[in-house]
């Protein structure tokens, strides 16, 4: 553990049931938010029940990754896994929401939180494919704490089928792509959620690329032309986010 490691450490909860993709995107978690192994407890959901009556205050914050799932597909069309890791994950909201715990929920975090909610998350619009979206700093955002250092327009790393909507009610719309409305809001104070990817970078995306191929989100004839396409973007404000949280929440 680092020397000025906080006392209580992040809660990562991963949901991708690909071991390969769950371990890069946990580094890249990692890398990207400026923690050591020691800074975190990693529960990967595909593998690991998450207890039953979990404390969310022993832990600086909680961070959630994303995955293949979709929380607006009917009941009968998700595998038992993922109705298994939505269920674990939505059981913690209502602890998060209502004591205003320190979270952060990348992509299908979004959609966790806006289901929690009882806000509009479906496929009919703004799906985005693999990619990047043209992101604009709304003016409530400017004046957040977790854009310290995020230009008023930046490229990010985007990829799902399903967005919110409508922005439910307590939060603040943060950022936006005409691609996509909603990249980001808060809840109340403390509670964030992207649809973007905040710890994603051209190697990350392109080994997730190569991972998720045969998994619709693309034709898989593309992919190394996605690929090309990654490397070539300027992604580099997303992360800015990540570290902000882990900065001003870790030391709480």
């Amino acid at each position: 553990m680092r020397e000025d490691a906080m006392a209580r450490p992040f809660l990562i909860l991963q949901l991708r049931p690909e071991g390969d993709a769950a371990d890069n995107e946990f580094a890249a978690l990692l890398a990207k938010g400026g923690l050591g192994p020691g800074d975190v407890r990693r529960i990967r959901l595909d593998q690991e029940r998450l207890p039953q009556r979990i404390d969310l205050g022993g832990y600086s914050g909680v961070i959630v990754g994303g995955g293949p799932g979709c929380v607006s597909d009917a009941p009968e069309d998700k595998s038992p896994d993922e109705a298994r890791i939505e269920a674990d994950v939505l059981s913690i909201m209502p602890q998060v929401t209502d004591g205003d715990i320190p979270f952060m929920g990348c992509c299908y975090g979004i959609g966790i939180l806006g289901q929690h909610l009882r806000g509009d998350v479906s496929k009919a619009r703004y799906g985005e494919g693999v990619g990047t979206a043209d992101c604009t700093v709304t003016e409530a955002g400017r004046t957040d704490l977790m854009m310290e250092g995020v230009p008023e327009r930046f490229e990010a790393f985007v990829g799902h089928k399903e967005a919110l909507h409508s922005l439910p009610e307590g939060c603040v719309h943060l950022v936006q792509a005409p691609s996509c409305p909603f990249q980001m809001i808060r809840y109340k104070s403390n509670v964030y959620a992207t649809q973007f990817h905040p710890e994603a970078d051209a190697a990350e995306f392109e080994a997730r690329i190569n991972i998720y191929k045969d998994r619709g989100y693309f034709p898989t004839e593309e992919a190394e032309d996605l690929i090309a396409m990654c490397h070539a973007a300027s992604v580099h404000a997303p992360e800015h986010v990540l570290r902000n949280f882990v900065a001003r929440y870790g030391r709480i």
